[in-house]
């Protein structure tokens, strides 16, 4: 069959990486931006602290670079790092190109607030109040709708992807995607020259998170089927502070309170943070979560308190107007009262390998945001640092493939999708069960500290689902609930693969049973 849709780019994803891929390639490409569910649904939007980006006069690229280095624990891939930071500023630049409005400092009409957070030496975080990623999606959003070579399509979940053998370099090029229309319930066929992923991280796989319902992994659990190396997956960031009350779901509090000065207060009152770093509550994230999780698990307590209610209120209120009305309206007032908070799962520091280009190891098919693993992070994201690798690694995989369309021809006919040997099901409990079983195994065996006997728990337990889920995916139509699980339970695997596998402690990587770091830093890479 002739496939009804055909382009020169497939983009998955249409967060901060895949809409500025989509906008810095060719005003004469066709390009289709693949949506999970509505355009401003991924994690982009949920982003509140901001863009790190040396833009201080005061500021250097050789100080961010070592602060970075630092905060990644010894695993940081040097050129990577240098490459990313050295593209800060152009990269702003273009956002603001694009029409992202940046808060700026309350005496100037030129000069851009900047605000620190952990692991920074500097104020280097550019911003949109606490509220950055919702501006950037906007604006990204508004620019992607008025691009005529841009055909966005809502509600659409990759099932797999596509492969066919390139009889030139006799290797495996990617040539597109069977792709589940949540809306027709169907699966559409989706062929392009290209493909980028850019479909996010995998923090759902844990039981609490600060991210979005869609952060299932699935652009690594597609790469991964497809034969792609994946690095570094133990390396889950849990973001210390995210507001706990029964009715709040993943809401984060931005680091930037603790950046303006917000301290982290046990029940009873006093800091503790002290008493683990001598940066306080400005040490990097993995020692933060670590410690507020020791103090709850010590105390037998629910939760901590973050308070920044000793500034004024106008500085509060100004600053942080988001988190101020979201916890006003669980009846928490931040301005006289401490706000309760908990860590929660919040960044894929691993993913799918790629270069300095966003390639993988399948031809033609590109990795970039919180989906790739480029070595920027290492074994602990700083602060800020994600975003500004989304619009580096997009721009960069934008130019290599724009040079090199006109060597790729278009892809070949495909098969269509085949249901004819599979039914409805009528035991839509096991996908729920399971779900949730995965999800609290994850958080209690494979969470903030581990063990060996809980990672070989939670491999005994991953593989049982695995072996159920591949038997409900092949005799029943598919929905996006079992997708979901599916792409799950493949990232948990590789997650808990990793973990057994590092025998140190290193950064996000906390075990008991080896609590101290290894002489040799090394990455951790999966083969198919």
């Amino acid at each position: 069959m002739t496939s009804p849709y055909l382009f020169d780019v497939l983009i998955i994803g249409s967060g901060a990486a895949g809409l500025s891929a989509a906008l810095q390639l060719p005003a004469s490409t066709s390009i289709a931006v693949l949506s999970k569910g509505s355009l401003q649904e991924g994690s982009t939007r949920f982003a509140q602290g901001g863009i790190a980006a040396v833009l201080d006069n005061n500021d250097s690229i050789d100080a961010h670079i070592s602060d970075t280095l630092n905060a990644g624990a010894g695993l940081c891939h040097k050129d990577t790092v240098r490459f990313t930071v050295e593209r800060g500023k152009s990269s702003i630049d273009w956002l603001i190109n694009q029409g992202v409005d940046f808060t700026r400092e309350s005496d100037s009409e030129r000069d851009f607030h900047l605000t620190r957070e952990g692991g920074h030496s500097h104020r280097r975080i550019i911003h949109s109040a606490d509220a950055t990623g919702k501006a950037v999606s906007n604006s990204l959003v508004d620019q992607a709708q008025a691009r005529k070579n841009l055909s966005l399509f809502e509600h659409r979940m990759a099932v797999n992807l596509i492969r066919e053998p390139n009889l030139r370099s006799g290797r495996y090029r990617c040539t597109g995607a069977y792709i589940f229309n949540a809306e027709t319930e169907e699966v559409e066929v989706f062929q392009a020259r290209f493909v980028i992923l850019a479909t996010g991280g995998a923090s759902k796989v844990y039981l609490y998170t600060s991210n979005p319902d869609g952060a299932s992994g699935d652009g690594i659990a597609m790469a991964w089927r497809a034969g792609c190396r994946v690095t570094n997956m133990e390396f889950n960031q849990f973001h210390p502070t995210c507001l706990f009350h029964p009715q709040a779901k993943s809401f984060l509090i931005t680091e930037a309170l603790r950046g303006e000065g917000a301290k982290l207060l046990l029940p009873d009152g006093n800091r503790f943070m002290e008493k683990f770093d001598e940066r306080g509550e400005l040490a990097p994230r993995d020692i933060v979560a670590r410690a507020i999780d020791h103090e709850m698990k010590r105390l037998g307590c629910d939760c901590l308190f973050l308070d920044i209610s000793h500034k004024p209120r106008e500085f509060i209120t100004t600053h942080f107007p988001t988190v101020y009305q979201q916890c006003l309206a669980f009846g928490i007032d931040i301005t006289t009262t401490a706000i309760p908070v908990v860590p929660a799962a919040h960044y894929t520091c691993g993913g799918i390998q790629t270069d300095l280009n966003g390639c993988t190891d399948l031809e033609n098919l590109y990795a970039i945001g919180e989906t790739s693993f480029t070595g920027l992070h290492g074994a602990n994201r700083m602060a800020s640092n994600s975003l500004l690798e989304c619009f580096v690694f997009a721009e960069a995989a934008a130019i290599h493939i724009a040079g090199k369309m006109d060597s790729v021809d278009l892809p070949g006919k495909v098969r269509a999708w085949d249901e004819s040997r599979v039914t409805d099901s009528d035991e839509d409990v096991v996908i729920s069960h399971n779900w949730d079983e995965l999800r609290r195994f994850m958080w209690d065996y494979v969470g903030i500290v581990r063990t060996d006997k809980r990672l070989q728990r939670a491999r005994t337990r991953i593989g049982l689902l695995q072996k159920e889920i591949h038997e409900y995916y092949a005799n029943y139509r598919i929905s996006p609930d079992l997708l979901e699980l599916r792409n799950l339970a493949t990232v948990a695997a590789l997650i808990i693969t990793s973990a057994l596998s590092r025998r140190e402690s290193r950064g996000l990587h906390y075990t008991l049973d080896y609590p101290h770091a290894a002489d040799l830093a090394k990455d951790t890479v999966l083969t198919p």
